[in-house]
């Protein structure tokens, strides 16, 4: 079954779909929108490094994002404006990633694919880091999820039970750099945020629950995954960018459909 290009394909976006919907709810009720885009862009420093040092590509990645990660958690609240602090820090890992990449001579790079993601030439090793970073993000999630809601909703609520919310808030970055890891052969480093924040996003009309909205943000972000999959196919355009075009188009109909609602509900 693996031997079909196209069925590696499907699984990888669905097992991506499937890590990165639960996350992107947190990322949309906290407004961490920037973080990832933060997180994201380091991993392609990550690339370069990985790359240089023949290490698997997951590897550097992750590990770049998890010092990103670090960084920005250690660094926010200490006199630095959040909206700052992830601008220069975004910004700066790209650059310092690019820069990186240029200086890697002896290896054959296409960097577009790191950027945009090259879906169709996911392996079967792909397949496995993909669906096991996605089974490793579902069990920390399911493992902190009342503590990480609580603190998200209310960190003064958190305190008073007992809930360290600077803590969760380190469970919730460090699932966020796995799943930029997992999902940079996907959709790219600068589409990943997108992945994230879209389908939750689509999600919240129909909501009544917050494990709702993740469930909906799943199916949401698992259904356009393979939508688009087979848009691409169909239409030869770019894979990555395909599929959130897809998960752009649900976002539409879905606040369509919620004015709609509203407007007839008055």
């Amino acid at each position: 079954m693996l031997d079909d290009f196209m069925t590696r394909a499907a699984l990888a976006a669905i097992g991506t779909g499937l890590a990165a919907a639960p996350l992107g709810c947190f990322v949309v009720w906290r407004r961490m929108a920037y973080f990832g885009d933060a997180v994201a862009h380091a991993a392609i420093l990550g690339v370069a490094l990985s790359l240089a040092t023949t290490l698997p590509v997951f590897l550097g990645a992750l590990v770049v994002a998890l010092v990103m990660a670090a960084i920005v958690t250690t660094l926010s609240g200490r006199g630095f404006a959040m909206d700052t602090l992830l601008g220069v820090m975004a910004h700066s890992a790209l650059a310092i990633g690019l820069v990186a990449v240029s200086f890697l001579t002896n290896v054959r790079i296409d960097l577009m694919a790191y950027l945009f993601g090259d879906i169709l030439a996911v392996s079967r090793t792909d397949i496995l880091v993909i669906w096991g970073g996605a089974a490793a993000i579902l069990a920390l999630v399911g493992w902190r999820w009342s503590a990480l809601l609580t603190a998200t909703l209310n960190p003064d609520l958190a305190r008073a039970g007992g809930i360290d919310p600077r803590r969760e808030q380190l469970f919730l970055t460090l699932a966020l750099a796995l799943v930029v890891a997992v999902a940079i052969k996907v959709v790219g480093v600068l589409l990943i945020t997108a992945m994230l924040i879209i389908p939750a996003a689509a999600a919240r009309p129909f909501a009544r629950t917050p494990e709702a909205m993740a469930a909906i943000a799943a199916a949401i972000a698992m259904a356009a995954g393979w939508i688009g999959l087979r848009v691409s196919y169909t239409a030869d355009t770019p894979t990555g960018p395909t599929i959130v075009c897809v998960i752009a188009a649900a976002f539409c109909v879905s606040s369509l459909v919620s004015t709609i609602g509203r407007a007839s509900a008055r």
